[in-house]
């Protein structure tokens, strides 16, 4: 391209007046050009492949179109890049958006549809027959979408990163995506979760939310099932005002938007059964009584095993004076248990 220059100020040809007519024109069809390429995108590009080169069937005496590779040579660039354009324009044919390649002669102009069109059609890497782009094009198709604009985003990771990162909707919809992809992937799963737990933030934010979800947990068995755990481990029925309550608190809970905290929420709910589960249980003298049988047997049980546990091979070998000194005080404590408890068998009324 040839630029015009304009005469200098101190020229005798021309005045401060006068316009550069022959920059003027240059100006206009850059304007042109660029208002084209706004409104149309690929497809301006799109047509000039279209009606240059010869589609295939054609030989080269029946058209004075030429082949993709000469095309190619004369604009500077592979043939390869020629083709994803004139595939693109091939797919639009079909769906009827533009006419078809016969119906196009060198130099034709005609109506382009609107710039972000053209992303569904073209594509930029040759991966749609690749087992990679064959699935990506099927989960396109079953989420209602062109896979050609699926294989676009999957072709440029980068500014897939771009927009995750500069827009919230964006980064939710590959959240939720990034969690069906996990649920059917072991190896991403494993991936992920050791992000996670090397990420310290993550993985504060991880148990807080567990935290959370176990106590939202325990509210909406108490709700759902009409049941309590006790302090001491029983499972008895909960009283009809408790698991209303329960219900209520479920409620709310259920009610919170997924962006909203649950963490505050969930405290309350929890610690508020939480109570009311050992009020119940201290209002009902024979849930009371049997609470604390169970909490004895369940601290006798411990203690039995963590002393069958003590092993005396090598008692030689470790041997202290204080040793003795403290089993046989337990030695004491436990005769004082032995016998406290007869006592109360004695004064048990027999059946």
């Amino acid at each position: 391209m040839t630029l015009a220059i304009a005469p200098s100020e101190t020229s005798p040809e021309t005045t401060p007046e006068s316009s550069p007519a022959p920059l003027s024109d240059l100006v206009a069809r850059d304007a042109r050009e660029f208002g084209t390429y706004a409104r149309t995108g690929g497809w301006a590009f799109g047509l000039m492949v279209a009606r240059s080169v010869r589609p295939g069937g054609q030989g080269a005496d029946e058209t004075p179109k030429v082949s993709a590779k000469e095309f190619a040579e004369l604009a500077g660039c592979s043939a390869d890049r020629v083709m994803r354009y004139y595939k693109a324009w091939d797919r639009a044919a079909d769906d009827g958006l533009v006419p078809h390649f016969e119906a196009l002669t060198p130099g034709q102009e005609v109506e382009l549809p609107d710039a972000d069109v053209w992303l569904g059609y073209y594509v930029s890497r040759n991966s749609a027959t690749s087992e990679r782009g064959t699935a990506i094009a099927e989960a396109a198709e079953a989420e209602g979408i062109r896979p050609t604009k699926a294989l676009e985003v999957a072709e440029n990771p980068t500014a897939l990163r771009a927009a995750i990162l500069a827009d919230p909707s964006t980064a939710r919809a590959a959240r939720q995506a990034l969690l069906d992809r996990v649920r059917e992937d072991p190896e991403l799963q494993s991936e992920l979760a050791r992000d996670v737990v090397r990420t310290d933030d993550l993985k504060k934010a991880v148990a807080t939310e567990s935290r959370a979800a176990d106590r939202i947990g325990y509210v909406r068995q108490i709700a759902e099932s009409g049941q309590i755990k006790t302090p001491a481990g029983q499972t008895v029925d909960a009283p009809v005002d408790l698991r209303q309550e329960a219900e209520r608190h479920l409620s709310l809970l259920d009610e919170l938007e997924d962006d909203e905290d649950t963490g505050e929420w969930a405290t309350e709910a929890y610690d508020t059964m939480k109570t009311l589960v050992v009020e119940a249980v201290e209002a009902d003298p024979e849930l009371r009584v049997q609470e604390r049988r169970t909490k004895f047997y369940s601290s006798l049980q411990k203690a039995t095993k963590v002393f069958e546990e003590l092993t005396f091979d090598d008692a030689q070998d470790f041997y202290e004076d204080d040793m003795v000194q403290q089993l046989e005080e337990l030695q004491q404590a436990i005769g004082v248990c032995i016998t406290a408890l007869r006592g109360a068998h004695g004064n048990h009324p027999q059946e």
